[in-house]
């Protein structure tokens, strides 16, 4: 297992690098270009001043998240055959500085949704929260909400300059139902998977999240039917998941060890962003510490399906609360995500000790 720890980079992310590197048992930074229009290929300079940042600091980047899909390949636009050279090349590049992962989602429009981003626990710390009740009904109220809740800083999916006319992109999928989606993304997987294995590039899809329908539009990444779906568009280690176990688990009918086990056992988890979130009521849910106690999740389990099945790819920690007082992007301060990797660590060396 190789640890890492997501980051927005020196111009975007008040977390420096040497912090990261203090972090006991991190070796990796899962790191992305945020200022690349989506749909454009990743230009090489820059690419290789993220590697060069990362390396200087004494870590590795070898995941990126995300190297995000058009929506015109997913609504499957006549545009798309040029978005995809352009996401080949990408994909290209990235493996020439050592990339060996590519986490990205098919969610269109939204890469995820919550309707609290400073939900209030019992002990003072601040967690994401989702209340189906409370979802607005106008798309830019919900817009609005998120880029106001989120302290001045750009949350990934949401960035303002795609998301300026929300109206004019919702009606581009009127007619992207859930097979027509599925059918466009079948499309894009099979036409990179060549470069995928040619580069050794794995690619690996994270979960819907919300794992359900929003606003209407469709979703194909829900759960264990989904992902085996995906798999027959091309059976290759190369078209692989990202097992986020806090999307997954937010679907109460989701066994996420089982399908950890289930998925590790074909060798098809290239990535795991390991968290835990606390079901209230259908369709109400929060994030919660790592900790199984504190959640409805049970994280021994989760490890202990990894470690059963030799699991040797990438791990993250995931979504952590605000605690101490810091105050950076929602979901993505360090004090909880460092707590939530020492937690990590040790129950995989619990596991390790336990089965020698």
């Amino acid at each position: 297992m190789k640890m890492g720890f997501r980051w927005y980079g020196a111009s975007d992310d008040p977390i420096p690098l040497r912090y990261i590197r203090q972090i006991p048992g991190v070796t990796q930074v899962v790191g992305a270009l945020y200022d690349v229009p989506v749909g454009q290929a990743w230009p090489m300079d820059e690419i290789e001043a993220l590697r060069d940042q990362v390396e200087a600091a004494g870590l590795k980047l070898e995941v990126i998240e995300s190297v995000n899909v058009s929506d015109d390949i997913k609504i499957g636009l006549p545009s798309r055959d040029r978005h995809i050279e352009n996401y080949i090349t990408t994909i290209e590049r990235l493996s020439r500085v050592g990339v060996k992962v590519i986490c990205y989602n098919f969610m269109p429009v939204f890469d995820w949704l919550r309707t609290d981003l400073h939900f209030p626990l019992d002990d003072g710390s601040h967690v994401l929260a989702y209340d189906r009740a409370l979802v607005p009904g106008s798309l830019d109220e919900m817009v609005a909400k998120v880029r106001d809740d989120s302290q001045g800083f750009a949350m990934p999916g949401w960035e303002p300059e795609r998301l300026a006319d929300v109206q004019a992109l919702f009606a581009a999928y009127a007619d992207v139902d859930e097979a027509a989606l599925a059918d466009n993304y079948r499309y894009f997987i099979q036409a990179i998977m060549p470069a995928c294995e040619k580069f050794d590039v794995r690619m690996a899809v994270h979960p819907d999240d919300p794992p359900w329908p929003i606003f209407g539009l469709p979703r194909v990444v829900k759960n264990i039917d989904d992902l085996r779906r995906i798999e027959s568009f091309h059976d290759s280690p190369y078209n692989g998941f990202t097992v986020c176990c806090g999307s997954l688990g937010e679907g109460p009918d989701n066994d996420v060890p089982a399908i950890l086990r289930e998925l590790c056992g074909r060798g098809k988890v290239a990535f795991v962003h390991a968290r835990n979130i606390k079901h209230v009521a259908p369709g109400v849910f929060h994030e919660s510490s790592h900790l199984s106690s504190t959640g409805s999740l049970d994280m021994y389990q989760i490890m202990l399906a990894l470690f059963e099945n030799h699991f040797d790819g990438y791990v993250r920690p995931d979504h952590g609360r605000d605690i101490w007082d810091e105050r950076g992007r929602p979901g993505y301060g360090l004090y909880d995500r460092a707590l939530g990797i020492a937690y990590l660590n040790g129950l995989w060396e619990a596991i390790n000790k336990s089965h020698a």
